[in-house]
């Protein structure tokens, strides 16, 4: 298997607007990540994924971009941008773009042209319709609710947005658009930054005649838009002009893509993207119809997902491994237990599971906090644009009463990811010294930075552990992968090997004590354990209790 510093690298991705501020407004800011760049060196990882920080108008917490090349005036200026980029790099720490290019803002100055008129020269490069007896080309949905189309008045047409409104879809199939996007990302790489995280990357690519969905409800089925006929030679373009010149990193976000797809977008030619996330995993917990529930991630179902990626891609593409972004509840208060017993155990439990994993593992900021779900009072405590659209769409329908769909949505609602990040116990947990754009998680005085860092067996300590293992076992990096025990619903073990050695990983994700055989791993090292790490050849596993051992042959990275 190639080795490349991108498999070997820790990512942790940044929220810009939660993260910290430094000039009080109650928004995070650029500086407030230079500011906390030495919080990140210690926790040891290696790139930082940053979330949009490009010029928007904020109707989608800026992944609707006015301007690729301008910075959005709440997080600070292009100086600002080059003095944090600069302060990372002096840190060994490398910085991914989110990159924005299935769609725009309505205010981005190529959309303001296209909607002038029908013979605009920049009128496809959006995606314009005629109607059919007065109503929209065809009956896709928005992700935002809603249809995926917005009639417009001076043109007589409609254009396509996927997502919200003020998120018109760019036309991929007009090679001018294309080159555009190119030049913009050249010109970002060659102002430094170290790759790029593409943003619903899958669906840039419309299906040709663009046929009605089968699937008609209240949102948008992805999977028609999804892994188009022409994704890949527009990402094979992209890697031709732009991502082979340059010794970048490169994960795509891509919904609804399948295990045969992935092989394509993340093959070990290197022809299109490193690796791509997928969302099997994550929506595990969903409702029959939507996203939305109160269920927790159920294990063996969970175990079958993993191993299936973990096992398909293996010497032919590479994994991502996660389970937090700003798009996912808190992974604690979903696979875990946030009780106060035993939060802290769950997430070290959780994060062994991970990152003992063959791929390239995401921390999502908090997560090495052990962040929970946050609580909501009522519908007005919403930030997200999904969340809000969702409750009253539901409600609207007559699918759900208030009283059935808030739980739901406060448990899966993306703002639980986006609640500013807890440094201490002063007020506002020190993210600002002004009002939140987002209110705290009410459980900052006891979940937060200065707390875990005075802690040696606080979760920030275990990550920190974790991170370092990876970068001093080769195994833990390319070992291939072997689940055991398929059919447990509380333990999650698996082996890597890799050459004549192994590593045994087990996790008991259960409140009970549960039995394990740790026959022929009697006297293996134990490299990490969120218990004492003593075994027995019959051994009893604690309450999310987890452990790795490494028989003594292993040779270090």
């Amino acid at each position: 298997m190639k080795k490349v510093w991108w498999k070997e690298a820790i990512v942790y991705q940044i929220y810009p607007r939660s993260f910290c501020d430094s000039n009080g407004d109650g928004i995070g800011d650029l500086n407030g990540i230079t500011s906390k760049l030495d919080y990140l060196k210690e926790l040891g990882i290696d790139v930082i994924w940053l979330s949009p920080v490009y010029k928007s108008p904020n109707d989608d917490n800026g992944y609707d971009i006015s301007d690729y090349e301008a910075i959005m005036t709440e997080f600070g200026t292009m100086d600002d941008f080059d003095k944090m980029l600069s302060e990372a790099h002096g840190r060994g720490i490398k910085i991914v773009m989110d990159l924005v290019v299935n769609h725009t803002s309505d205010e981005h100055p190529w959309f303001v042209e296209s909607r002038s008129s029908k013979d605009n020269l920049k009128r496809d490069y959006y995606i314009w319709k005629e109607g059919k007896n007065g109503k929209e080309p065809n009956n896709w949905g928005s992700a935002f609710s809603g249809p995926a189309w917005k009639y417009d008045e001076k043109t007589d047409m409609y254009y396509l947005h996927l997502f919200s409104v003020k998120q018109p879809d760019l036309n991929w199939e007009n090679q001018k658009v294309r080159k555009e996007v190119f030049d913009m990302m050249t010109r970002w790489c060659k102002k430094g930054i170290d790759g790029f995280r593409m943003d619903v990357i899958s669906l840039i690519s419309k299906p040709e005649g663009f046929p009605d969905a089968k699937v008609v409800g209240l949102y948008g089925d992805m999977n028609i838009c999804a892994n188009g006929p022409k994704v890949h030679d527009y990402l094979k373009e992209m890697n031709q002009k732009v991502l082979s010149k340059f010794d970048i990193m490169t994960v795509g976000e891509t919904a609804g893509v399948t295990l045969d797809e992935a092989k394509r977008y993340a093959n070990s030619e290197g022809s299109e993207l490193n690796m791509v996330f997928q969302f099997e995993h994550m929506n595990l917990d969903s409702g029959e119809k939507f996203k939305w529930s109160t269920k927790h991630i159920p294990l063996v179902p969970l175990k079958e997902n993993l191993t299936k990626w973990q096992l398909g891609l293996d010497d032919v593409a590479w994994n991502s491994l996660y389970f937090c972004n700003h798009d996912q509840p808190r992974i604690v208060s979903r696979l875990g237990d946030d009780s106060d017993e035993f939060r802290e155990l769950s997430a070290k439990c959780i994060a062994t599971c991970l990152h003992m994993m063959q791929g390239t593992p995401y921390v999502y900021q908090g997560e090495e906090l052990g962040m929970t779900n946050t609580v909501f009072n009522s519908v007005d405590d919403f930030r997200d644009l999904e969340s809000v659209n969702a409750y009253r769409e539901l409600i609207e329908s007559g699918l759900y009463t208030k009283e059935d769909m808030f739980p739901k949505i406060a448990h899966k609602s993306r703002d639980n990811a986006r609640t500013p990040m807890p440094w201490d116990t002063s007020e506002n947990a020190g993210f600002t010294t002004g009002t939140p754009w987002l209110a705290l998680n009410p459980n900052y005085n006891k979940i937060n930075v200065a707390d875990q860092l005075k802690r040696e067996d606080s979760v920030f300590h275990y990550y920190q552990k974790l991170i370092q293992l990876r970068k001093e076992y080769e195994i833990i990096v390319y070992g291939k992968y072997e689940l055991l025990l398929p059919d447990d619903e509380h333990i999650f073990a698996y082996v890597r090997t890799l050459g004549n050695q192994k590593l045994l990983v087990v996790c008991n994700f259960s409140k009970t004590e549960q039995k394990f055989d740790f026959s022929g791993y009697e006297n293996a090292k134990v490299l990490i354990s969120n218990y004492d790490g003593n075994i027995s050849e019959k051994a009893t596993l604690k309450p999310y209790s987890a452990i790795a051992l490494l028989l003594d042959n292993a040779q270090k990275m």
